[in-house]
């Protein structure tokens, strides 16, 4: 396999049918997932039709997990089959994670394909040739397979949701445990060259910039930034996946965002704030580290982190983004030259190396 099939850009694809989940369990399950740092794969811009698309193809191998939310009209979709024998090509030819998610559906009628789940996949199969059909069962009874969260066993499906983030993350982290021991040798230099910019010894506040590396995602140095630095403040917080997960367009969308930073720095769940002078008054004292992450709206900086008086002596501020003029419009001249992270993973992929993203 060559190095370039190895790219990892999202931790998660999410394999479903979008009238039965998109607005309700979906949207808060990923909610979880960017609260954990955890990014997905978002295929709003995709129009969907009879074939699966390219995008979805390569969406789908460059993902570490992928999780499949088999709900009650999910086999009435050949794209979602069609994703689910892709999805189970990537776990036989890289050892994929596949996780299961039962949406309101017996697992049962998944794998025996019988029930009204199962009448929805004979309807699905019309016209079809045999070796398609096959293909499609198999790849269903393979899921049903995989033990995995059944929402009808749960009463509370906010701590089913909880749960699966949790599970998700936990996995996440055994990756990179090995990743990061087996690469360790090749961030230092970009990691070592970031530390040099932040000037730790200086207490000075500071704010620096990662822009987007055509070839791999900034969110990788940035990660690993947060894991050298975050004993090295008792303040901390990694705001992931920022990008799209928001719209600021009100006072209250601002309220709730500084709600979100302020509960993961103190580790409080719904830290309630009632003004956009919170973050001044609650942090303008403290030494924090704070990484936001994809951020794709200066709003978003103004208000998370509007000014360095907003934090107290020492604190780091870092923001990754694809747009180098939200970093110059919010004043952030000390910006990281992707060419640095180029150069490394030239160097990673010469080795026929993973990175995580």
């Amino acid at each position: 396999m060559d190095s370039s099939s190895r790219i990892k850009r999202y931790h998660v694809f999410t394999s479903f049918h979008g009238p039965d989940v998109r607005k309700g369990f979906l949207s808060h399950l990923h909610a979880h997932f960017a609260s954990k740092g955890i990014t997905t794969f978002k295929d709003q811009e995709i129009e969907r039709g009879h074939t699966i698309k390219p995008e979805l193809v390569q969406a789908i191998r460059e993902s570490r997990i992928s999780i499949v939310v088999l709900s009650k009209k999910y086999s009435s979709s050949s794209w979602c089959l069609d994703e689910l024998v892709e999805i189970f090509n990537c776990k036989q030819d890289q050892e994929q994670t596949v996780m299961s998610i039962f949406y309101e559906v017996d697992p049962t009628d998944v794998r025996k394909q019988r029930g009204d789940f199962g009448s929805a996949f004979k309807k699905t199969c019309r016209g079809k040739s045999k070796e398609v059909k096959q293909r499609w069962s198999k790849a269903l009874t393979d899921v049903a397979n995989i033990a995995g969260e059944d929402s009808l066993r749960w009463g509370n499906e906010a701590d089913m949701i909880q749960k699966i983030a949790t599970d998700v993350s936990n996995i996440l982290n055994l990756i990179r445990s090995w990743v990061f021991e087996e690469m360790g040798v090749f961030l230092e230099p970009s990691v070592n060259s970031l530390l040099q910019e932040l000037r730790l010894e200086s207490d000075d506040v500071k704010m620096i910039g990662i822009r987007r590396c055509p070839r791999v995602s900034k969110t990788t140095v940035a990660r690993a930034l947060y894991n050298q630095l975050s004993s090295s403040f008792s303040l901390r917080c990694f705001m992931g996946n920022l990008k799209g997960s928001c719209k600021i367009d009100d006072y209250d969308s601002k309220l709730s965002l500084q709600n979100q930073l302020l509960s993961k720095i103190f580790n409080q769940r719904d830290v309630r704030v009632h003004h956009l002078g919170a973050i001044k008054e609650w942090l303008h004292d403290q030494r924090v580290l704070i990484i936001l992450d994809d951020v794709d709206d200066l709003e978003q900086l103004k208000t998370l982190a509007k000014e360095l008086s907003w934090f107290g002596s020492g604190s780091r501020i870092i923001v990754t983004t694809e747009k180098k003029k939200i970093l110059k419009a919010h004043g952030i001249n000390h910006i990281y030259p992707v060419s640095r992270i180029e150069a490394i993973w030239n160097t990673v992929c010469s080795r026929e190396a993973v990175l995580i993203s």
